[in-house]
């Protein structure tokens, strides 16, 4: 595994080293946003080197079940060129959007919805128990229901990954970290194969981490964010359906933070009779930037804009532990992990009502 997680990691560094060489041109094109905490020209298609990284790390997968050399690591030939599929659909949407910024979110949720049915569909995906009595014996009732939960889980994560990747190293560290996690308990349930495919994407977005984070230089990009979101949205579903043990709120408080935030992102907004599409500075990533993270006094306007930008993110680093590190170490206890999902959720309403009526501790803003 390590030489596959290294592989990806190096596919991915070249390819996001060629995409700064060469992506200048059309990071100019970009005008000013309200989502803008950084200052200068930077590409936003780090997406398409994890990508070509991913692509490396699963036809090695592919050779190695082909050549009979790692029989523990190998995967199916058909089942890498679904998940390949898949992933490039998705990716291919957000780069869409990304290069050109003329893609509607609405087109990008329809192509994020077919990717969704097509993984469902050809990988035979379905969730088939949430640790609810009443609501697993309707899903045992009616598979159906269980095929639209993983449609609506694979659609959904990309754009919470999106939701949340504001700033330097932000959403690509939570992703590194999930990653591991979900591979951590593939590996403690027996199964490898599923691990390595995970860590193909762990080892993709620390090669792309090295440019994003603290220089900036690349950002994921929508089509960065899918990939996180309907890789790591597949393989959650999967190993709740290979493994009986592994609680279904494993994967649910494990990516908690991102999911979370989108589903308090669109009530927020729909209380104010706002479209859920549309963007806006009211993220709890942004109110930490703007009233905890303090100014930073320098001369270049660029190297402050910079410098604040990436001590905003270790704060929601420390946020996104609080469902890590519970779901690694419950992840096969389902009363616990609903426990530390209501925890969780009471703990950011609290925090996100506390920063906006001005009610930080004075430790907490520096």
């Amino acid at each position: 595994m390590l030489f596959l997680l290294i592989l990806s990691c190096a596919s991915s560094f070249v390819a996001c080293a060629l995409l700064i060489r060469y992506g200048k041109s059309h990071s100019q094109r970009y005008g000013d946003q309200v989502q803008r905490f950084h200052w200068g020209h930077v590409p936003r298609v780090g997406g398409v080197g994890m990508m070509a990284g991913c692509t490396v790390g699963w036809a090695w997968m592919v050779i190695s079940d082909r050549l009979h050399l790692l029989n523990q690591l190998r995967i199916p030939t058909e089942t890498a060129a679904i998940l390949w599929s898949v992933a490039l659909l998705t990716v291919t949407a957000g780069a869409i959007e990304d290069l050109t910024q003329r893609l509607r979110a609405v087109y990008r949720l329809l192509l994020t919805t077919g990717a969704a049915i097509l993984a469902v569909w050809l990988l035979g995906l379905s969730v088939p128990r949430l640790g609810l009595p009443g609501v697993d014996a309707l899903l045992a009732m009616y598979p159906w229901a269980g095929a639209a939960f993983a449609v609506f889980a694979i659609c959904g994560l990309p754009h919470a990954f999106n939701l949340i990747d504001g700033y330097n190293g932000l959403a690509g560290t939570v992703a590194l970290v999930c990653c591991f996690a979900l591979a951590y308990v593939a590996v403690q349930v027996g199964d490898r194969q599923l691990a390595a495919t995970i860590l193909v994407l762990a080892g993709c977005t620390a090669g792309f981490l090295v440019w994003n984070y603290p220089r900036g230089l690349l950002f994921a990009g929508d089509g960065g964010a899918y990939l996180w979101g309907v890789v790591m949205a597949i393989g959650s579903i999967q190993l709740v359906m290979r493994h009986p043990q592994v609680s279904p709120w494993f994967p649910l408080v494990l990516l908690l933070y991102p999911v979370w935030e989108t589903m308090f992102s669109i009530y927020r907004k729909a209380a104010r009779g706002i479209s859920p599409g549309v963007a806006d500075a009211l993220h709890f990533h942004q109110l930490i930037y703007r009233r905890i993270v303090r100014r930073v006094f320098d001369d270049d306007e660029a190297r402050r804009m910079l410098i604040r930008n990436n001590r905003t993110s270790p704060y929601l680093w420390g946020f996104a532990v609080l469902t890590v590190t519970p779901a690694v170490l419950f992840w096969n206890n389902t009363l616990v992990l609903q426990i530390c999902a209501l925890a969780f959720v009471t703990g950011y309403v609290w925090a996100y009502t506390s920063i906006i009526r001005f009610k930080v501790p004075k430790w907490l803003r520096r």
